[in-house]
């Protein structure tokens, strides 16, 4: 049972690592039209929402691989 509590912190762990590369893919840079004619255009940061979405549900994954990661071992 051990060898499977391993496994599931190993997934927890690249689950982790695909949760930050996805919200790190997410955010990328833009430049703002101006409100007024006579102002600069402005920059601005835009996310990706399905990037967003990605890294939600890949942290949930890591969270539970995780839990039950811990409970497994601990039970020993």
């Amino acid at each position: 049972m051990k060898t499977r509590a391993v496994v599931e912190l190993v997934l927890a762990a690249v689950a982790a690592v695909g949760c930050a590369l996805s919200w790190l893919t997410a955010k990328s840079a833009a430049v703002a039209a101006p409100v007024i004619a006579s102002e600069p255009p402005m920059p601005t940061v835009t996310y990706d929402p399905s990037f967003i979405v990605l890294s939600l549900l890949l942290l949930t994954v890591a969270a539970v691989f995780a839990v039950l990661g811990i409970t497994r071992l601990r039970r020993r």
